[in-house]
């Protein structure tokens, strides 16, 4: 998708985003720091080795059609580059490595939800509801590039170490009640992004670093 700007709403700027996204059809080459025919619109905040495929679930689709009493959604709608059957946040592991098509790709963080996805989905408060909700869907790194189209079957390949969440991951950081021993668990994985490595190292203070 190409880079353009959009409003932020309540601070009357224009800013760079990318997360306008829609449905491709035939395969396209999913590559170290993104996918082709895609971009970052902020590579600092959203893009790197670590966050080079983002991936969100049909059931969450169907979980915030109900929530937010609307039906206007179209793939793509939470910026995601990858719409997936399945693959639960509270269910698939930080680490856990997938084949989708010739491309291995391994989970490293959960999303981190700017105020972009507020302008995406025309509610300033979804950055907090997918941390709330605990459904933040989550970045991938890539393995090993290759060929990757709709409708390919996601095979699990490994196990992520320490067995920790994308969900319970995210309310580590982010909610109340955070256990030391959960973050300790993070720190102990290989894949666990810089950024969230980081951040967890940090997270003794009341409000922790954004993980980027």
């Amino acid at each position: 998708m190409s880079v353009h700007p959009a409003m932020c709403p309540g601070k009357g700027r224009l800013v760079r985003t990318a997360i306008w996204k829609e449905p491709v059809s035939g395969a396209r080459m999913v590559r170290r720091i993104n996918i082709d025919g895609d971009d970052q619109g902020d590579r600092t905040a959203h893009g790197g080795e670590h966050r080079a495929v983002l991936v969100d679930q049909l059931d969450s689709y169907r979980y915030w059609e109900r929530v937010l009493g609307r039906r206007d959604f179209a793939f793509g709608q939470f910026g995601e580059n990858l719409t997936v059957e399945g693959l639960a946040d509270d269910e698939v592991c930080i680490g856990d490595r997938f084949r989708v098509g010739e491309a291995e790709l391994e989970v490293t963080q959960p999303r981190v939800s700017c105020y972009r996805v507020g302008i995406r989905m025309a509610n300033p408060e979804m950055p907090t509801l997918l941390v709330a909700h605990r459904r933040p869907g989550f970045y991938l790194r890539v393995l090993v590039e290759g060929l990757v189209e709709g409708g390919q079957e996601i095979v699990k390949i490994a196990d992520g170490a320490e067995r920790l969440t994308v969900a319970e991951a995210d309310a580590a950081l982010y909610l109340p009640g955070r256990s030391p021993d959960v973050l300790r668990r993070a720190l102990k994985i290989p894949a666990l992004s810089r950024g969230w490595r980081g951040a967890s190292r940090r997270c003794s203070t009341r409000t922790p670093d954004r993980p980027r």
